[in-house]
């Protein structure tokens, strides 16, 4: 666990760096371009083929990615998601790169006191910057949020409804449930805890996934089977909680759950839990159905299944929904 002289040392750095995004950000993402206030660029920790579903912000550094839902709030966190490091040793890195000397970063002290006062009057100035940078943005990424909610309820409402024959619900061998369809490509409507649409994932006939950009995926999810979010009272069964569409259709389809809620990626397994949870208490019972990934470094999505659970005050995590297992769920 970091202490306390760490993470302000962590915070320091991503309050320096934002003042120097416009030139960090195209080193370390040289493929990608500007547009208005963003760097937009392809995400090069996946194979994504398309330029356009990875954006981050030359004003404050945060970044998400529309087509996996991942998301950060400065340039260390960038850092360390690119690197696939720890943010303390992003921060080092980062830190080298804009000349600081931060001890609590494991660096030795060797400036002078004049140095070291300039380099606090820097770093505060910065932190004073960040913060003012920071509010403005959180109001404007509010607003964006509300404008993108109403093109998602415009974009539902003149579609149909999903074609049985789509590819990728052939490939899948899954039916569509209460998925739309617009042209060529898959609705699927995500939601707030009070049941209110705020963003769409489309899915295109040969899989590629996109949020529309600059929606709500945190906390945001997709609802199946017998839960109505409308409703004051929580469902009586167990509401299944899943990453992805398929593996949500998959759980109704073949498992015979009554209730599902689809995440959308593993990060945000614990966001929709506490949300359920914090919305019906005690009155629900939640289940994470989460994948395994064993054969990865440090199982992240299994290890993300098991901090949702704990999270959210689960009785149960069902691992390898993905992988098809045919497992038994056990109560933990």
């Amino acid at each position: 666990m970091r202490d306390i002289a760490t993470i302000n040392a962590i915070r320091s750095v991503a309050a320096v760096a934002a003042q120097h995004a416009e030139i960090l950000v195209p080193e370390w993402l040289p493929e990608g371009k500007r547009q208005a206030a963003e760097w937009v660029c392809r995400n090069p920790t996946r194979a994504d083929r398309h330029a356009g579903s990875f954006s981050v912000s030359l004003v404050d550094g945060c970044w998400h990615d529309f087509a996996t839902g991942d998301s950060g709030g400065d340039l260390v966190a960038l850092g360390a998601y690119l690197w696939n490091v720890r943010q303390t040793d992003a921060a080092r890195i980062v830190a080298d790169r804009l000349g600081l000397c931060l001890p609590a970063l494991g660096k030795p002290d060797v400036m002078t006191r004049e140095q070291r006062e300039a380099q606090r009057v820097r770093v505060q100035a910065a932190e004073q910057e960040a913060a003012r940078l920071r509010q403005r943005e959180q109001q404007q990424r509010h607003q964006r949020q509300k404008l993108t909610a109403c093109r998602a309820f415009e974009l539902l409402g003149r579609a149909e409804v999903a074609n049985p024959s789509h590819p990728y619900l052939m490939k899948k061998r899954l039916q569509p449930g209460n998925l739309y369809q617009s042209g060529n490509d898959l609705l699927v409507p995500l939601y707030n805890v009070c049941g209110e649409v705020v963003n769409v994932q489309i899915i295109s006939p040969d899989g590629r996934k996109m949020f529309l950009r600059d929606g709500q995926v945190q906390g945001a999810f997709h609802v199946m089977g017998s839960f109505d979010l409308m409703a004051p009272e929580a469902p009586e069964h167990d509401v299944y909680v899943c990453e992805g569409w398929a593996t949500g259709a998959a759980l109704l389809q073949y498992w015979n759950v009554m209730a599902v809620v689809c995440a959308m990626n593993a990060g945000n397994l614990k966001h929709v839990a506490m949300a359920l949870r914090e919305r019906y208490g005690s009155r629900i019972s939640l289940v994470i159905a989460g994948d395994d990934d064993r054969a990865s470094k440090d199982n992240p999505r299994f290890q993300s299944g098991q901090r949702s659970r704990i999270a959210g005050r689960m009785l149960r995590h069902i691992p390898g929904m993905a992988a098809r297992c045919i497992t038994r769920p056990f109560r933990l």
